[in-house]
């Protein structure tokens, strides 16, 4: 019997694969820490040339704090970089995230293994239980048709992809016997799910609301056009989380243009716009420093970004990603300017949150997860952080809030 620690890197994808490889040890023993394992396992990340420097030295710090644990590479990085991680010796094998539902058999594999299996598996896991989750994150597609030309990914997840629909609603089923109330719905390119078969993410919503248990159901980041009227029409559903994260990625439109981007800024500020007037904040990926981005490309683009009724963003600093059409393109960005630009952006989004968040008139329903620093700590319906002072433990459990206070970085409560 082996006792497996799992170290996982990059999106929500990678973190419902590690449960998967959780829920499959068979025999062997899951532990929390790298200095208590036989094996460790790596999912890794290879989103940027940052995201594999980051494996490789994760991978080095295990080494050194446990040099007798075998360590074994998956994930996207497997396809990228595990050839040469295996041949130097930094790692003893490597498996494709197509292969994890085989993780107990690599386990016991003789070291040197190279199983990177193909870019067109679908999963059918099913996944009972979250290690150290009140929320549930469910797969519903794999792969991705677009081809940004900043992003590798659709290179090592392959083309877009769904899950069977009567799976997934099974796994649904059985998180919530367990307990589970609340669930993220999570893929490469989310919106896409349902494109083989004629159904829709917005029908698959429809299904899972009707299971009994399901209280709450997000979903991952979408494309503009993805955001078709079906989607429009449940968001006004109990059960829907008043919160949707549409990847804009910039909003100049000559950027948009170089970065082969399906969107541009007149319509995404239009259907932002319509979301927001139904009570929903709104989140957004956004790609400062990308090559090309010049002085007038960013103050447009800054403007427009105030225009935007925006309440969340996952600000990412352009990072060359070796083997995608951006990583050759010039006029480059300097790094400072580029970490400046990031300044400016995350700053006026959070003064955009903290004032969504005054003008809230409640109740706001938190799914309590943590504590941290004596206060117990949750999401709203909306995706904002709720800090709650009780003298009970609420971890696992709803809370309704009539009354909170919203501070800059968070609300906070009380609950008797």
């Amino acid at each position: 019997m082996k006792r497996v620690y799992f170290k996982t890197f990059g999106c929500r994808t990678n973190q419902f694969d590690t449960q998967v490889m959780m829920s499959r040890l068979g025999e062997h023993r899951l532990v929390m820490s790298e200095e208590e394992a036989d094996v460790i396992v790596v999912n890794s990340c290879t989103v940027t040339n940052g995201a594999d420097a980051g494996v490789r030295g994760y991978i080095n710090q295990a080494r050194r704090k446990n040099p007798r644990a075998r360590i074994l590479l998956t994930g996207c990085g497997a396809f990228t970089k595990g050839e040469e991680l295996l041949k130097t010796g930094r790692v003893e094998g490597v498996f494709g995230h197509g292969e994890k539902g085989r993780v107990s058999e690599f386990l016991q594999k003789a070291p040197g293994f190279f199983e990177i299996g193909d870019l067109t598996h679908v999963d059918d896991a099913v996944v009972e239980r979250f290690v150290g989750r009140s929320r549930a994150f469910v797969k519903v597609q794999e792969g991705c048709d677009f081809r940004c030309s900043y992003c590798i990914i659709p290179y090592v997840r392959g083309n877009a992809r769904s899950l069977d629909e009567e799976r997934i609603l099974e796994q649904i089923a059985r998180l919530a016997a367990n307990g589970f109330g609340e669930f993220i719905l999570t893929g490469t390119n989310v919106g896409s799910y349902g494109k083989e078969s004629g159904t829709s993410l917005a029908g698959l919503m429809k299904r899972m609301s009707l299971i009994r248990g399901v209280r709450r159901i997000r979903v991952g980041s979408l494309e503009p056009v993805q955001i078709t009227e079906e989607l429009m029409e449940i968001l006004d559903e109990p059960w829907m989380a008043r919160h949707l994260h549409i990847a804009v990625q910039h909003t100049s439109d000559k950027m948009l243009k170089i970065m082969n981007r399906r969107n541009r800024f007149k319509e995404d500020l239009a259907l932002f716009e319509r979301i927001a007037e139904r009570g929903y904040a709104l989140g957004t990926d956004f790609i400062v420093g990308h090559p090309g981005e010049d002085e007038n490309a960013w103050k447009e683009a800054i403007e427009r970004v105030g225009r935007l009724p925006l309440t969340h963003v996952h600000a990412f600093t352009y990072s060359r990603r070796d083997g995608t059409p951006s990583a050759g393109m010039k006029p480059v960005v300097p790094g400072d300017v580029a970490k400046a630009r990031h300044k400016e952006l995350t700053a006026l989004v959070k003064e955009k949150n903290f004032a969504f968040r005054r003008a809230l008139k409640g109740p706001l329903t938190v799914l309590v997860e943590s504590e941290k620093e004596g206060r117990q700590m949750g999401l709203d319906q909306y995706f904002n952080r709720v800090a709650v002072a009780s003298a009970r433990d609420l971890r696992g459990e709803w809370v309704t809030l009539e009354r909170f206070e919203a501070q800059k970085e968070m609300n906070v409560a009380h609950v008797e």
